[in-house]
């Protein structure tokens, strides 16, 4: 049961847990490889995909522009916002690519922002709700490709400052404070673990990114971990960077943690050939369990029933995904939290 890509939580990462709570951060970072060309030189794109943004734009522009260092190219991609989403994008610079909502796809649609991207040597992906949590984060994520061999770098992900203790947790076992490298030699003992990413925000080589087919049109999400499957595959590394923090976290109901993990049951039933080459992940699950349950009981008791409940939604939920193609269309769409993924497949066979 692919949950988490993680080890569970150590009484030392629980110790830092509680510093990253009260405001005060450990990193400890894993020195890269600096050879090849500086990442200073390459010429790099931040794109931001969006929808309804308003609310958090500026917090978001402001955390943007105290970084330390700055995109050469900034590229937002609109699903026909109806506020004023692409007006202050304009105003700070972006460049605006509008699209129907209906046309919009996690691998289709960022796939052709790397198209358009042609004069770039990076693309940093960030979603609307992953604020860069420090003026480094970026320059600490784009750092990783002073590598030569690294083809794709993600970034830490702390859960947000009002994050209850179930939301907190999730972010703080998947994305340690240490920094990690990844790459093909590290299948046999991480598994699915080496492939795994986050598109919330990372970057990649567009080179390397191509090579291996770009990302997927058709799949219902996770066209992170598909891209940096085969650019492993194809020999790239691929770089966790625990000192370039995002906050992004969700407060998921019930129904939407059943939702998600019934899409990823569906992907990997669609791509098998991820899980042929890296493994199965259902010890991961059921060490996010338990190190989950440690963690409530420290801070949280009273919301151990709920985590429990949600294990078992998430369990049902990537079974149900991983057997799709014997349920009715109808019950897909209605399982799915990416409902319009059916839509468009639907419409496709019809036109076929």
């Amino acid at each position: 049961m692919p949950f988490f890509v993680s080890e569970p939580l150590s009484d030392r990462q629980l110790a830092s847990t509680a510093e990253t709570e009260t405001g005060t951060e450990r990193t400890v970072t894993v020195p890269l490889e600096d050879t090849g060309v500086l990442f200073s030189n390459l010429r790099t794109a931040l794109v931001l995909p969006t929808l309804n943004a308003e609310t958090g734009l500026p917090e978001w522009l402001s955390a943007l522009k105290r970084q330390t260092v700055q995109p050469h190219k900034f590229l937002l991609v609109d699903s026909a916002s109806n506020d004023r989403t692409v007006e202050l994008a304009k105003q700070a610079g972006f460049e605006v690519v509008s699209i129907k909502r209906e046309d919009f796809s996690h691998g289709g649609t960022r796939q052709m922002c790397v198209e358009r991207l042609a004069d770039c040597d990076l693309i940093v992906f960030v979603t609307q709700d992953a604020v860069l949590a420090q003026p480094q984060s970026l320059a600490n994520l784009l750092r990783a490709f002073d590598n030569p061999q690294v083809g794709a770098a993600y970034g830490r992900q702390l859960p947000r400052p009002e994050a209850g203790a179930i939301e907190a947790h999730a972010r703080l076992f998947n994305y340690p404070d240490s920094t990690q490298v990844k790459s093909k030699a590290d299948i046999p003992t991480l598994g699915l673990k080496t492939a795994f990413i986050s598109n919330s925000f990372a970057a990649y080589r567009r080179s390397a990114l191509l090579e291996a087919g770009g990302f997927p049109s058709d799949t219902i999400q996770n066209e992170d971990t598909y891209a940096a499957s085969r650019m492993i595959l194809n020999g790239w590394k691929v770089v966790y960077a625990g000192d370039a923090p995002v906050y992004h976290s969700h407060p998921l109901s019930v129904g939407q943690e059943f939702r998600r993990y019934f899409d990823i049951g569906v992907f990997h039933a669609r791509a098998p050939w991820i899980r042929e080459e890296f493994g199965q992940a259902e010890g991961e699950g059921w060490r996010f369990v338990r190190s989950e349950l440690g963690y409530l009981c420290h801070r949280r008791p009273t919301a151990i029933p709920s985590a429990l409940l949600r294990t078992g939604l998430k369990l049902v939920g990537y079974k149900l995904g991983s057997c799709e193609r014997k349920l009715p269309r109808g019950l897909k769409t209605c399982l799915s939290g990416n409902k319009t993924y059916w839509r468009r497949e639907a419409a496709v066979k019809e036109r076929s």
